[in-house]
């Protein structure tokens, strides 16, 4: 865990903060000092963890729900963001899954449009709509989610995820080259497997077990395993010559 105060009086945007990774960066990002604005996802879950409420009862965190599916559903976020900050230290544009497994030859229009407004479109909506704020902050970042399939292709029925995860490393690479003048860097994390909901739904079990075997360190990963690499590329003082590049966190998976 990095230093308690070590985002003492920022401001911190998560997106997809509901759940998995996202959950556990929002958590470390206020345990380090930040105010931090929680996009939950579509809707505010009856069940969350009684950090999130004890850190809105202190005004350290404001939770949030849009739907970046619909048209509009990110301006929502942007608009409660507005309304909470004069100011932005650090977006984490997280949100975005996979929709399903769709092979390529039966995947609908719908389906295509959806996985792609969630995993590319809404990061590049989110991005603008953010950079005004971010231009005020004292050293701003911004740390995109991408994934191993990015580099790899995924595997049947991804392609599609893959390919937008793939859009966004190489959309950061472009942003941090085109706003490093301003001081304002990107950068991206790259999940390789992480044992969360995300493959509850999307992986058999013996599909999760053949890949647990051909990871060098052994196991998945998991959510605490990835958090601590946002933070990193969010940090000023940890990274502060560090833009446009794709920190993969895998457990050794990319070198098999």
């Amino acid at each position: 865990m990095y230093h308690p105060a070590l985002f003492s009086g920022m401001n911190v945007v998560v997106t997809g903060g509901g759940r998995g990774i996202g959950l556990e960066v929002a958590r470390q990002f206020l345990d380090c000092g930040a105010r931090v604005v929680v996009h939950m996802g579509r809707t505010i879950p009856l069940d969350r963890p009684d950090f999130l409420d004890l850190a809105a009862g202190e005004g350290r965190a404001l939770l949030c729900s849009a739907d970046f599916v619909e048209t509009g559903g990110v301006q929502v976020l942007a608009d409660e963001v507005g309304s909470r900050f004069d100011s932005l230290d650090v977006l984490v544009n997280n949100a975005g899954t996979m929709v399903g497994r769709f092979p390529a030859a039966e995947l609908t229009d719908e389906e295509y449009r959806t996985i792609l407004q969630l995993n590319q479109t809404s990061v590049v909506e989110m991005t603008r709509a953010m950079l005004p704020l971010l231009r005020k902050g004292a050293h701003p970042a911004i740390v995109n989610t991408v994934s191993i399939s990015a580099r790899t292709g995924g595997s049947a029925g991804s392609s599609v995820y893959s390919a937008t995860k793939a859009f966004v490393a190489t959309y950061s690479k472009a942003l941090a080259r085109e706003l490093a003048p301003e001081g304002i860097r990107v950068n991206c994390v790259s999940p390789g497997t992480i044992a969360t909901d995300f493959h509850q739904r999307y992986s058999t079990p013996e599909k999760l077990e053949a890949t647990r075997k051909s990871i060098p360190l052994g196991r998945l990963g998991t959510a605490d395993d990835c958090a601590p690499a946002y933070l990193f590329l969010a940090s000023h003082a940890l990274s502060g010559y560090i833009t446009g590049q794709v920190l993969e966190v895998n457990g050794g998976q990319l070198i098999c």
